[in-house]
């Protein structure tokens, strides 16, 4: 089932499914039962453009700690379960806006009816959560080991489970680190279930081979328009997740909105430390809500001609600098007072002017 036609479902106040835009989510690496800094990395994460943040509920006071932090938060909170059902009820007492749980795996149907039966007294979505890591001994035995058909029937065994106990407000999510064998589970599951898929390559890895593993499975799988919620796992601060969750829904033409940076690849023409400067750019341009494109180049000979498709351009060397727009040179500036003059720049445009 496509994006377009998946079943609306409301976590807090956001709207995901039925064509609604797709959400970025992460999660936090703190220790829930740590209120106040879990508050404060959920804060960092909002300010990134964290639209749905999720916490792992080990004990009852990480459940108790949730109450606390749905105050403090302005985005829906998931409660993360794993094993102990009476974990998932005391979230959801707590005010968690959805849980997350694997049904196979917190012990037993009337285990499984309990959860259910309080998420549904709050009407609450449940996410289905089947990664290729905890598949059944069957399942990996009937397909000869783990598989995407074998992911796929799993996470349909566990939803069939939850709507047995007459409910069907729910997300699947199949993941596997194994980037083409996940984005195959998500091509058979997407035409067998209505309910929003939520999209990811689960332990991905570092910030280099997490986001060239999660760039590659997230970009096949989105353009196909397959997933209605994403996340970009990464071992590190969970903030650079939302980043780079952000720069593939606008590659992809999935997303409007905050500014596109472009720079060169460097050559022996360079003359100015362009790794540092386009690196600050970066950063200052985290900074607007600008749908425009921003051109860093190293080559005052050719960076005109490079910068012509960005709205905003720098180019320098040699002491000496250019601002360019639209592929016009507009004013030769010192080198030094290359990213203040950007600054200034995108001010104007912000304002308006």
């Amino acid at each position: 089932m496509y994006r377009d036609e998946t079943k609306v479902i409301h976590i807090g106040d956001r709207v995901i499914g039925g064509g609604n835009p797709i959400l970025i989510q992460s999660m936090t690496n703190v220790p829930t039962e740590d209120t106040e800094a879990c508050i404060e990395q959920i804060h960092r994460l909002e300010k990134a453009g964290c639209e749905i943040i999720r916490c792992t509920v080990p004990t009852i006071k990480a459940a108790e700690s949730i109450k606390e932090i749905r105050k403090n938060i302005s985005i829906p909170l998931v409660a993360d379960i794993h094993f102990d059902y009476k974990m998932a009820i005391a979230a959801i007492e707590n005010g968690a806006d959805k849980i997350r749980i694997n049904p196979g795996n917190i012990g037993g149907e009337d285990k499984v009816r309990a959860v259910v039966d309080a998420a549904k007294e709050r009407n609450i979505p449940i996410r289905v959560g089947v990664n290729s890591g905890s598949l059944e001994k069957e399942l990996v035995e009937r397909y000869s080991g783990v598989t995407a058909e074998g992911i796929v029937e799993s996470a349909l065994m566990k939803v069939r489970m939850i709507e047995d106990c007459g409910y069907d407000n729910m997300v699947i999510s199949i993941k596997s680190s194994d980037v083409m064998m996940c984005v195959k589970a998500h091509e058979l599951l997407a035409g067998k279930t209505v309910y929003p898929l939520h999209v990811g390559i689960t332990e991905a890895g570092t910030l280099l081979s997490g986001n060239i593993k999660s760039s590659i499975g997230l970009g096949i799988i989105l353009n196909q328009g397959i997933g209605d919620t994403i996340r970009v796992s990464l071992t590190g601060d969970p903030v650079e997740e939302i980043k780079s969750a952000k720069l593939i829904l606008r590659t992809l033409g999935l997303r409007k909105g905050g500014i596109e940076v472009v720079s060169c690849p460097t050559c022996g023409r360079t003359r100015i430390d362009l790794i540092d400067l386009a690196n600050r750019v970066e950063t200052l341009a985290a900074q607007y809500p600008l749908d425009i494109k921003v051109a860093v180049m190293g080559c005052a000979v050719n960076g005109p001609g490079e910068a012509k498709e960005a709205d905003i351009g720098i180019a320098g060397g040699d002491g000496e600098g250019l601002l360019i727009k639209k592929g016009q040179i507009i004013r030769k500036i010192p080198e030094t007072q290359l990213l203040e003059c950007l600054r200034e720049e995108l001010d104007n445009w912000n304002s308006g002017i």
